[in-house]
C-alpha cells in the first residue's frame, strides 16, 4: 500500500459523522456561505496533526492528492505535511520548491483555518528569509480572491512575531475598505498582535489615523488588548 493510499484509509476511518454535521455549520458551508460546498469527515486538528507528523515524507504529487481533495481534513493534512517539510528543509532552494507549490494552490487554501494555520509558517517565514519577494504579499492583498487576501495579511504574522510590524500596517491599509467580515477579522487580529507583540504605540498611531474609517469589526479586534479607557476613545471616535 502506497503512502497516500494509507493516509487516505486512515483518514476515512476516522470519520465522525456527528462532529462532521458540527464543522459544516461552525465553516459556513451552506450555500451562498464563505465556505459553500466545503465537506467534512469530522477529524478535531490535534489528530490530524498527528497523521501529517506520520507521513510527513509524502512527496508533492501526493500532497497534491490531499489539496485536490474534497474533504477539508485531506486539505488540512496536506498543508499540514508542507509545514513540516518546510521547516525541516536545509537549504532555501528547497524551502523554495515548497513555498512555490504553496503558492500554485492557492484555490485549495480554501477556508480560514486553512490559510491561519500554514501561511505564515511558510510564506510568511520565507518572505522573511528572501525581502525581495515582499511584494508578493501586496498582489495578494488586492486579488479578487478572498482567501488570497487573507493569506496576504495572515502571512505578515511571522514578521510580527520578529518585533517587526511595518509589514502587517502596510498590507492593512490596503485592505481597510474590504467589503468581507473575515477580512476585517483578519486585519483587526494582525493589529492586535502588533499592540501585544511589537509596540503598542505602533497600533495606537495607526488607530488615530484610520480608526475613524475601518470597520467596527477590525477595530474591535485591533483595540482587545487595550485599556477600557483606551477601547472607550477609539469606539466612540
Amino acid at each position: 500500500m502506497s503512502l497516500l493510499s494509507a493516509l487516505t484509509k486512515e483518514l476515512k476511518a476516522e470519520a465522525n459523522s456527528k462532529q462532521a454535521l458540527i464543522s459544516q455549520r461552525f465553516f459556513k458551508t451552506a450555500p451562498g456561505q464563505y465556505g459553500a460546498g466545503d465537506v467534512f469527515l469530522g477529524l478535531k486538528v490535534p489528530r490530524q496533526r498527528q497523521i501529517a507528523q506520520k507521513y510527513a515524507s509524502l512527496d508533492l504529487k501526493g500532497v497534491q492528492a490531499l489539496l485536490n481533495s474534497k474533504f477539508h481534513e485531506f486539505r488540512l493534512v496536506g498543508l499540514l505535511i508542507l509545514i513540516e517539510q518546510y521547516q525541516k528543509a536545509t537549504d532555501l532552494k528547497k524551502k523554495e520548491r515548497i513555498v512555490n507549490f504553496y503558492l500554485k494552490n492557492t484555490k485549495r487554501i480554501n477556508n480560514w483555518d486553512l490559510v491561519d494555520l500554514s501561511v505564515y509558517k511558510i510564506l510568511g517565514d520565507y518572505l522573511l528569509r528572501v525581502p525581495n519577494k515582499k511584494p508578493l504579499l501586496s498582489r495578494l492583498a488586492v486579488s479578487k480572491n478572498l482567501w488570497e487576501r487573507r493569506l496576504a495579511m495572515i502571512a505578515t504574522y511571522a514578521f510580527i512575531q520578529k518585533g517587526r510590524a511595518e509589514e502587517a500596517l502596510e498590507i492593512a491599509k490596503k485592505l481597510l475598505k474590504d467589503e468581507h467580515d473575515l477580512m476585517h477579522k483578519a486585519v483587526g487580529w494582525m493589529l492586535r498582535e502588533v499592540g501585544k507583540r511589537v509596540d503598542e504605540k505602533k497600533l495606537t498611531s495607526f488607530l488615530e489615523e484610520y480608526g475613524r474609517t475601518m470597520s467596527r469589526t477590525a477595530l474591535r479586534y485591533a483595540i482587545e488588548r487595550l485599556s477600557p479607557k483606551q477601547k472607550t476613545y477609539y469606539l466612540k471616535r
